[in-house]
């Protein structure tokens, strides 16, 4: 066995060559078309504030028409939204809109870039979201974007010059881009990141617009446009078979964790951008007055001749042929003085000599993961699918040996050459896991140590393998990550990344324990093990007042992979309390305390996550009544799971088991978030369920968007919905009918129980409603009027309606004491 380190050798990938996708298998058109990148030097970056933001129209005709070099900044990673394909949310949504982001640039060609900024939900202003968010740091990371990416025009999404008219997160970012665009070029702001990259200064900044910022299309059309510049964004590009539109659509769907499938179009189209600063643009160029040509590099023009006339003598049927010249041209990029362009041409004209041959090279790992000083057997693929003159001279790797006689192999004709390498051991000072989660942040920023990684969609914790090659006698090498990969007899060949992962994890698999009486309940602890033949034993860290029996257990697991659940019985204080339970885990002299998350859809590779391994337990006074809650499930939420912890019994009902028979059995029914926006059977089903109310049951709809709606009628009386919300989850809230049942029985509800919401009080409240509501609560944020459609109760028949807009799928999650003893009480009129 040998043992080598990799720990410095941290390997960023390019968002296009992510080592849990497929390897890159162009078609003779796409390889065209990234001949034809190669020969534009010029650079755009768009800038707006969350995942879903970005104008894919825009992206997809800079990256495929203009052949820019394209990069979407988005300020946050879209934490604080909803999800729509599962139950993450928070830091796990963030990771899932992250990818989603990545796989829309792969799908437009456009690359992903962000700031440490935290998406903390909703912000009327952005004097609130740059309090909440370090204002001079996302600054700071805006600037150090655009001194690294160095673009030659920023557009913006949205316009600074609107606070408190939309989103603070959307306006925000245009303030700190229209900001930074003077700051770049100046060495004394933000010196380090100027001392790192140089300093820079783009030619323009644009600000996207269109109709929608005008008010309405007849507004736009007889407004003032002597200050816009207008492109065609319907082209279509016969080489994919696709239009400009069709790649947008395609790329907006990736988003799917907001259910942003999009339809593509086809035909003319225009996007508008509104001058700010810098140079204005002729002829609706956006590149006018900039060098986009390799004469733009000293030593560049020659470099243009060669590559020029590769892309004229393109050979569809065998793009092989170009390989002399793209040598070539490759030998003089190595010659030019060290710059930005240098380093991203040398990259791509690399690449696109491999597609060219036809070169399939490939390391696949024994075993998904590994641990820190584990070990690794890895096979090497290796084949030229062309007539080119490829030699394997070695390959090599900081973290695996191969052997001698394996070297040196002339790479014929579609003759695949495979060897598998030694068993080694290594060492890891860290582990696969999203960089931004590692250290815990503030509401309003990540915390990252590495300031190289600030801006990064993800840091690959590299495994990298060295194919050194000689092609045309030129030596050149290719870098390809470890990956894993299986068959799977539905989906046939899946990868996955290669990943190193503690030694041990364990979790407790509810996040939050509702304790509703001082009965003592028995807590699971999973204990999952990272590699073979492992030993330990785990305790369980609790809140002071609390009692945990046994003090310690002990495990021994054979298997990577292999899990076990242990049981501690845990003891509530009699009076109301709440903090944390945290599993340590300890082998040998080494204490562990994460836990293992992993996220697998389709749409997204796969995602290893690793938190802090805790759940938070909540003593809790509560009264109910009632015990069969049915549940119409929505957009995903974690209530039903909620309401089982302080004892109720949940079933839940599917669109067609909504029956007034089937409905009888149950003391309340609820309608999970923006059912009304995904369930497309509840169009059909309002009358059933008014009839149930009226023969004496209670129906709770929560929060819907006030858009999309499936149907319009969603009471048995009128019941308009709004945009209108309440961000601040401290806001003041003003009980307006004090004697309602719904604030008396059975739980007496206080200001207190307003204490400790998180993210928001509520959202969509409705700004409408018929006599026969009786409107609960009042609130506001800062500056705002008051509103009361946050929760609104009426009678109809011998049964109860309740809408409510507050945020109950985010507070009973968060275990928040007061939300809980609202619900049971929602739950528990007319009992």
């Amino acid at each position: 066995m040998r043992k080598f380190l990799f720990a410095s050798f941290l390997l960023v990938l390019s968002t296009q060559l992510l080592n849990a996708q497929k390897p890159s298998k162009p078609t003779a058109s796409e390889i065209y078309a990234k001949l034809e990148k190669l020969n534009f030097l010029g650079s755009a970056l768009y800038v707006a504030a969350h995942p879903d933001d970005e104008n894919t129209r825009l992206i997809s005709y800079l990256a495929n028409d203009v052949k820019a070099n394209t990069a979407y900044l988005s300020l946050t990673r879209g934490d604080g939204g909803q999800n729509l394909v599962g139950p993450e949310i928070r830091e796990l949504l963030g990771v899932i809109r992250t990818q989603e982001l990545l796989a829309a640039r792969r799908t437009d060609g456009g690359q992903q870039l962000f700031t440490r900024a935290n998406d903390f939900g909703y912000s009327k202003h952005p004097d609130e979201t740059l309090a909440i968010w370090n204002e001079k740091e996302v600054l700071g990371d805006v600037v150090r974007a655009i001194r690294k990416f160095k673009p030659d025009v920023i557009v913006n999404r949205f316009d600074h010059r609107s606070p408190g008219s939309t989103h603070g997160h959307h306006t925000s970012s245009a303030m700190l881009s229209f900001e930074a665009f003077d700051l770049v070029g100046n060495a004394g702001k933000y010196p380090e990141t100027a001392s790192e990259f140089g300093v820079w200064q783009p030619k323009r900044l644009l600000f996207n617009t269109s109709w929608w910022f005008y008010g309405s299309r007849e507004k736009f059309e007889k407004a003032d446009k002597s200050n816009l510049i207008t492109v065609e964004t319907g082209n279509y590009y016969p080489s994919l078979g696709l239009s400009n539109g069709e790649i947008a659509s395609l790329s907006r769907s990736m988003h799917k964790s907001q259910g942003f499938g999009s339809t593509g179009s086809r035909g003319s189209d225009s996007e508008y951008m509104e001058f700010l600063k810098g140079d204005f643009p002729k002829n609706n160029d956006l590149f006018f007055g900039i060098n986009t040509t390799w004469s733009r590099l000293e030593g560049g023009a020659a470099i243009g001749v060669i590559l020029e006339e590769a892309e004229k003598t393109f050979d569809f049927e065998d793009p092989s042929k170009s390989i002399p010249q793209l040598v070539k041209a490759y030998k003089l990029i190595e010659t030019l003085p060290e710059s930005n362009w240098k380093q991203l041409k040398s990259k791509e004209i690399i690449q696109l000599i491999s597609d060219c041959a036809g070169l399939y090279l490939e390391a696949v790992a024994d075993a998904q993961s590994s641990t820190p000083k584990g070990s690794i057997k890895v096979t090497v693929e290796a084949i030229n699918r062309s007539n080119s003159d490829i030699k394997l001279n070695s390959i090599s790797s900081p973290i695996i040996t191969f052997p001698a006689q394996l070297v040196a192999t002339p790479l014929t004709n579609n003759k695949n050459v495979s060897m598998e390498s030694v068993e080694g051991t290594f060492s890891a000072n860290t582990y696969s896991t999203p960089y931004w989660l590692n250290e815990k942040g503030t509401l309003g920023m990540y915390k990252v140590d590495n300031p190289a990684f600030i801006g990064l969609p993800e840091v690959d914790f590299q495994f990298p393998i060295n194919f050194n090659l000689s092609i045309n006698d030129t030596e050149i090498t290719i870098v390809r990550n470890i990956v894993y990969k299986f068959n799977d007899p539905v989906k046939g060949e899946v990868y996955r990344p290669f990943e190193v992962l503690p030694e041990v994890t364990s979790s407790i698999p509810e996040k939050v324990l509702i304790f509703a009486t001082s009965e003592a309940k028995q807590i699971p602890v999973k204990i999952r093990a990272g590699r073979d033949n492992i030993t330990g034993t785990v305790t369980l860290q609790h809140p002071q007042g609390w009692v945990v029996t046994p003090e310690q257990h002990t495990f021994s697991l054979q298997r990577l992979g292999e899990e076990q659940t242990l049981f501690f019985t845990v003891q509530p204080p009699s009076n109301q309390s709440e903090g944390e339970l945290k599993p340590m885990v300890n082998i040998g002299d080494k204490a562990y305390d994460k836990e293992l998350i992993t996220i697998d859809y389709d749409h997204i590779p796969y995602q290893s996550v690793l938190l802090p391994s805790e759940a938070k337990v909540v003593r809790l006074n509560i009264q109910k009544k009632g015990e069969n809650i049915g549940y119409i499930d929505g957009a995903g939420d974690a209530i039903p799971e909620s309401l089982k912890q302080i004892g109720y019994k949940v079933t839940t009902i599917l669109p067609s088991e909504i029956t007034e028979t089937y409905l009888k059995q149950f003391d309340a029914v609820v309608v999970g978030i923006r059912a009304y926006n995904t369930v497309p059977e509840l169009a059909f089903t309002q009358t059933t369920l008014n009839n149930y109310v009226e023969n004496g049951g209670t129906l709770l709809l929560q929060y819907n968007t006030s858009h999309r709606l499936v149907t319009d009628d969603l009471a048995p009386y009128t019941l308009k919905l709004s945009r209108d919300r309440v961000t601040d989850e401290h806001s003041e809230v003003k009980i307006l009918d004090p004697k309602n049942p719904v604030i008396n029985f059975p739980n007496k509800i206080t200001q207190s129980d307003f204490d400790g919401w998180v993210q928001e009080r509520g959202l969509y409240f409705p700004e409408e409603w018929a006599s026969e509501f009786t409107p609960i609560l009042g609130m506001h944020d800062k500056g705002a009027s008051q509103t009361k459609g946050s929760l609104l109760v009426a009678n109809y028949g011998k049964g109860h309606y309740i809408y409510t807009g507050l945020s109950f799928f985010r507070e009973l999650p968060a275990g928040v004491p007061g939300a809980y003893r609202l619900f049971a009480n929602l739950l528990s009129i007319g009992k």
